[in-house]
């Protein structure tokens, strides 16, 4: 799916407003913020923060209200937390076990968040109302940018 998002424009804002910052929630409410007003498919955009062994809360996030609490076995969220892996879903109504926190959700996109000490933080969850509306190339731009922006993150 073709979009008009400036990935170089979004980093170069996140990179400015974080330099400096390792306080964890800060950096996410900051990347939250600014990936959800430039991304034209984002209808919700958070994070949800490991709180307890295999356990999600939710975290800093804007749109309308999500879950508060996951748990590693079960969702799209917490499947990128207990296997550390990026889950892509174009039709999160064809995902085993998804959990709608909001019943006009399409399509998916949960990145694994670890700060440079190995350590998982959490997960960064897009969420559209379009199906199949995230793309590699979100996914190609997201990680290193996760990785840097939470590399001196802190608990």
């Amino acid at each position: 799916m073709a979009t008009d998002l400036d990935r170089p424009a979004i980093t170069a804002a996140i990179r400015a407003l974080t330099q400096g910052e390792t306080d964890t929630v800060a950096l996410m409410a900051t990347v939250v913020c600014e990936i959800h007003h430039a991304h034209p498919f984002a209808d919700w955009t958070g994070f949800y923060r490991v709180v307890a062994p295999d356990l999600l809360k939710i975290g800093p996030y804007q749109g309308g209200h999500g879950c508060l609490v996951i748990p590693f076995s079960r969702g799209v969220c917490g499947a990128a937390a207990r296997t550390g892996q990026v889950q892509n879903v174009p039709d999160v109504d064809a995902f085993p076990d998804h959990i709608a926190c909001a019943s006009s959700t399409r399509s998916e996109l949960v990145l694994p968040v670890w700060n440079g000490k190995g350590t998982l933080l959490g997960v960064l969850d897009l969420d559209s109302d379009t199906p199949a509306a995230f793309t590699p190339e979100d996914e190609a731009w997201l990680v290193p940018l996760l990785a840097e922006v939470f590399q001196d993150a802190t608990l």
